[in-house]
């Protein structure tokens, strides 16, 4: 498996559990995906969300992405540190996806949108068959 797996997976999952960690805290929340290509796995937030103040001060996370499925399912867990990027067309392409970012106030011009990317780190699969198996991590990056 390569990372082209996980950039599959995160397409048809479309969801994924997002840890942080907040003043030595771990939260965790579902996000929806936003993209996932060759270059990375990238999501949106807003400045005002406490999501994006846990980012700023440690940008080490963990997204967990699970497949309903026979016994237990599927998921991928994926580790990094993420990056923020500031790109335009992404922005665009945001407002243009999500229509409750414009129903927010939010343009592609608001500073408040932001657009975080893991673009290197390692991932791995789980099924219940693999369950007692040493996992075999895909780095990427």
């Amino acid at each position: 498996m390569d990372f082209k797996d996980c950039v599959k997976f995160a397409n048809e999952t479309n969801v994924c559990y997002l840890a942080t960690i907040d003043n030595g805290q771990p939260r965790v929340r579902a996000m929806g995906l936003f993209l996932a290509d060759e270059t990375g796995i990238y999501l949106q937030t807003a400045t005002m969300k406490d999501l994006y103040r846990q980012l700023k001060a440690n940008p080490k996370v963990e997204m967990c992405f699970f497949k309903p499925g026979e016994q237990a399912g599927a998921m991928m867990r994926v580790e990094g540190e993420i990056e923020f990027v500031d790109d335009k067309k992404l922005k665009v392409k945001a407002i243009e996806d999500r229509p409750f970012l414009k129903a927010f106030g939010l343009t592609p011009d608001s500073p408040e949108l932001i657009i975080f990317r893991l673009a290197k780190g390692q991932a791995y699969f789980w099924t219940m068959k693999d369950n007692l198996k040493p996992k075999e991590k895909i780095s990427f990056g």
